[in-house]
């Protein structure tokens, strides 16, 4: 099967829409069961869960850690949570892989270390692509997808969607296992 990739002038929300019938449309081709999406306030989460909870899918919607943006915070609202669950999704809220111990020492000893690298690394496909290949760890690590398995996975820049890749999943503690197969949106900038 031939896909397309959609290229976005602009990166964020508006986006959204787009990657969501990308998305719907992978779905019906069939062969990918499980979807992890990202969202941070869980627009995005209520959003794709609603339009996919009739499917078969096995959907995981990944939040920011614990304190992401300040101690003792979450920001995704309970609410939130409830509508992702209520339309047959789990929502994951763990340790960011790529934001982690490192980041701490980092701003501590202004030092570089290796999971540094690796996002940087990966954020010179953009946010969202690097998003996409950390959650689908966080997912695995998490036991809420099969390692090996090929994911479709959702993320975007700030709010919204404007990424969809497939991505073959490995546990972080694999990640060289880690394979993008397709990119399938995103944007240029």
């Amino acid at each position: 099967m031939e896909r397309r990739v959609l290229y976005f002038e602009k990166p964020g929300r508006d986006n959204t829409e787009d990657c969501l019938r990308i998305v719907r449309d992978v779905v019906e081709e069939g062969g990918i069961r499980d979807l992890v999406i990202a969202s941070t306030t869980g627009d995005t989460g209520i959003r794709f869960t609603e339009a996919l909870k009739d499917k078969d899918l096995n959907i995981v919607v990944v939040t920011h850690s614990q304190g992401f943006r300040e101690p003792n915070t979450i920001e995704i609202p309970d609410e939130a949570v409830e509508k992702i669950e209520a339309n047959g999704a789990r929502v994951y809220t763990g340790t960011m892989i790529t934001h982690s111990l490192e980041t701490s020492l980092s701003s501590k000893f202004s030092g570089l270390y290796p999971t540094l690298i690796v996002a940087q690394s990966l954020r010179r496909f953009g946010e969202g692509p690097k998003v996409c290949c950390e959650m689908a760890m966080m997912a695995v690590d998490a036991g809420l997808v099969p390692e090996g398995a090929e994911v479709l996975t959702v993320a975007g820049t700030g709010r919204g969607a404007d990424t969809v890749m497939i991505v073959k999943s490995a546990a972080s503690k694999r990640f060289l296992d880690l394979r993008v197969l397709e990119i399938l949106a995103k944007p240029r900038s």
